[in-house]
């Protein structure tokens, strides 16, 4: 199939899975800080691979989680924050603001995020296509987007040429803070055919 234009039929299918997984990630996160989390996804599109480069532009280096996708539509997961924003979250998740360097225990909360959000998005999946699909354990690296990119997909060549892309944007009363990241879903080939097919929009 090609890719090149995509009906709005098959964009609000994977925007309500996206809102769906983001009210599960919120519950899940509300009841761990035990405080009203809410999650929303302002934007759910699918791009080609390369314009990931593009829609994450900068000399900055970024904060990527990356989740294993197994089973019957296999991938990758990958979120991508902003270095502020990767701080804001830690100060969200523990009460405490890390100034310099991410810390041990902030790596270890962004991996926990990560697989909270993996999980969530994941089930939302699984439950309405019929697919198995289950997250491995996260990794969370902090580099340019460029080499996150080569070394986890390009070099392996293991990436389909269309990634769904998921904007999530955290909100919590008592923050002000940016607390928005990018969550990738870059398929195995043939992986996104599957779960349109089985959303019933191909």
């Amino acid at each position: 199939m090609s890719y090149l234009k995509f009906s709005d039929m098959q964009l609000d299918a994977l925007k309500e899975l996206g809102n769906i997984g983001a009210g599960n990630a919120a519950t899940a996160l509300s009841q761990l800080l035990n405080r009203k989390i809410d999650m929303t996804v302002p934007y759910v599109n699918i791009v080609k691979f390369d314009e990931v480069f593009l829609r994450i532009s900068g000399e900055e280096p970024v904060v990527g989680v990356i989740v294993r996708v197994l089973g019957s539509a296999p991938g990758n997961i990958l979120f991508i924050f902003e270095r502020i924003v990767a701080l804001n979250i830690i100060e969200l998740m523990t009460g405490k603001r890390e100034e310099e360097e991410i810390s041990e225990m902030g790596y270890s909360v962004l991996c926990e995020i990560g697989n909270i959000i993996a999980g969530s998005y994941m089930n939302a999946i699984s439950k309405f296509t019929n697919l198995l699909i289950t997250p491995s354990v996260p990794a969370v690296t902090y580099d340019m987007l460029g080499a996150i990119l080569s070394t986890t997909f390009i070099e392996s060549g293991q990436y389909d040429e269309y990634v769904l892309d998921i904007e999530t944007m955290f909100l919590n009363s008592d923050l002000n803070q940016d607390i928005s990241g990018h969550f990738y879903y870059v398929p195995m080939p043939g992986s996104l055919e599957k779960m349109l097919n089985a959303l019933g929009v191909i």
